[in-house]
């Protein structure tokens, strides 16, 4: 497994952009958009390996990435 594969990847689709928009809260937002659903994650999984790559060479800390209950309840909290 990816250390990507760990992070949330979120698509959903924009009223006011007229497309589906990609992003992995944890690393980034609004990180791709297109037309078509599958495309566009499979842009958003690659970017995020991308990132992975920068916060590398960068010797940034990684933010810890959120799953199952963890990630519910931290948009519960954002709501």
């Amino acid at each position: 497994m990816s250390k990507g594969a760990k992070y949330v990847k979120i698509i959903e689709w924009s009223e006011e952009d007229g497309c589906f928009i990609g992003s992995c809260p944890e690393l980034f937002y609004g990180g791709c958009h297109g037309d078509n659903e599958r495309e566009v994650f499979d842009n958003l999984c690659q970017i995020v390996e991308e990132t992975i790559i920068l916060y590398h060479q960068d010797n940034k800390i990684f933010p810890p990435p959120l799953s199952g209950r963890e990630f519910i309840n931290t948009l519960q909290k954002a709501a």
